[in-house]
């Protein structure tokens, strides 16, 4: 069966680009569906979409964008729009995978309709800012940004060479056999992990897979924990083994990993199991030295490696981390439960290791318990976190609310 690629951009001023582009897919054996979300026109050819059913899609008319010629506004409708219209058409089977070209605005229109899409749907963004920092653009989805090397403007010798790969790759991931796992029926568990809890977090998953599940592992990089909450919230998991939330740490700190604030909200609010500990709150993330705001320049550090550099977080501050714990789980509509490894919070929160500071951890603990709701109980451990007997319990735990 042909599939079909979606390519949404601005026809109005890059018709040119749009016009070679989905020549391109068509002769690579893909039919194309074509979404215009430019405000002065239709461009050189006749849009699937057009332009003025996207802007009524994020609220206003054509008309009124072209009348007021305010770039802000049209860019807040067209982009609005743009993923209302992409996450409708996709439900209708009306494309396989979308592509779209343009610079940072075009990326932002383009990137916001792929965001509202299911993971897995091929995604891919050809712009200039594919080369920098795209955090804003990707979010916690599977997009594909390709650089453009030159602007989207015009065909040249580079701009044809690029564009032509871009539709080469774009047709080879909606004609890609999708591969089906053999352990697609196995329900499927999301678990966090840092480098401090590498060892808890194998011994997890390994008692979990023997029990039947499939664990999906997220690193606690800010991104990491964003994206699991975004899957829990679509439904993916059968529950949480939240071991590593140090993203807390930097979410109050200001360091360069935090998840936002509300991590630790989507397992509550969808009601599945979860288990909770606080690995990894005793450290702040930052990167290399000289990077550190100066503010901090007398608190306690670890150099983990040449880029990142760990903050030993205070009584104070993890005092606000057990009410902001106890603020979130307070939302359970499911089974939850606390684990403290009292033994140590990481692999350097241990005796006679540098951020081995009881005094901080146990002010977590009084802040928690004195806020959480009193049905959802809190397990006091002695030993570290990456102690296999510390594991084992967490997992079983879980285990018990899945089996329930």
């Amino acid at each position: 069966m042909t599939k079909t690629v979606a390519i949404l951009g601005a026809f109005d001023t890059k018709g040119q680009e749009f016009a070679f582009l989905k020549s391109e897919i068509e002769k690579y054996g893909c039919q194309t569906f074509m979404i215009n979300v430019g405000v002065l026109g239709e461009g050189p050819f006749q849009a699937d979409i057009t332009a003025e059913k996207v802007a009524e899609a994020g609220g206003s008319s054509l008309q009124k964008l072209a009348a007021d010629k305010d770039r802000g506004i049209a860019m807040e409708v067209m982009t609005r729009g743009a993923a209302i219209i992409a996450k409708k058409l996709y439900s209708e089977g009306k494309f396989d995978g979308i592509i779209s070209m343009g610079g940072s605005g075009g990326a932002v229109v383009g990137t916001s309709a792929m965001r509202v899409l299911p993971v897995g749907v091929p995604k891919l963004m050809v712009t200039t800012v594919a080369a920098g920092d795209t955090s804003a653009y990707v979010g916690t989805t599977d997009i594909t940004m390709m650089p453009s090397i030159v602007d989207v403007s015009g065909l040249n010798r580079i701009s044809r060479s690029i564009f032509s790969n871009a539709a080469g790759a774009m047709c080879g991931m909606v004609n890609v056999e999708k591969v089906v796992a053999t352990s697609e029926e196995k329900p499927l568990i999301a678990a966090t992990m840092f480098g401090n809890t590498t060892r808890a977090v194998d011994n997890a998953r390994r008692i979990l897979e023997e029990k039947g599940y499939e664990v999906l592992v997220f690193h606690a990089t800010g991104t990491g924990g964003r994206t699991m909450e975004m899957l829990v919230e679509n439904g993916y998991f059968a529950g949480v083994l939240d071991i590593t939330t140090t993203e807390w740490a930097d979410e109050v700190c200001g360091g360069v990993l935090s998840a936002g604030k509300t991590r630790l909200e989507a397992a509550s609010k969808a009601g599945i199991p979860q288990v909770v500990t606080p690995a990894c709150i005793d450290m702040c993330n930052f990167w290399a030295p000289e990077t550190i705001p100066a503010k901090f320049k007398d608190r306690l550090m670890y150099k983990w490696n040449p880029n990142i550099t760990l903050m030993r977080t205070t009584p104070e501050e993890n005092m606000q981390m057990g009410e902001m714990f106890a603020e979130k789980l307070n939302m359970a509509k499911g089974p939850a439960m606390v684990f403290i490894p009292m033994g140590g919070f990481s692999e350097i929160d241990f005796p006679d290791k540098p951020f081995w500071w009881p005094e901080a951890d146990q002010a977590f603990v009084d802040a928690l318990k004195k806020d959480l709701r009193s049905d959802i109980p809190v397990v006091i451990s002695d030993k570290d976190v990456n102690n296999p007997e510390f594991s084992e319990m967490v997992v079983e735990k879980l285990i018990e609310f899945l089996t329930k």
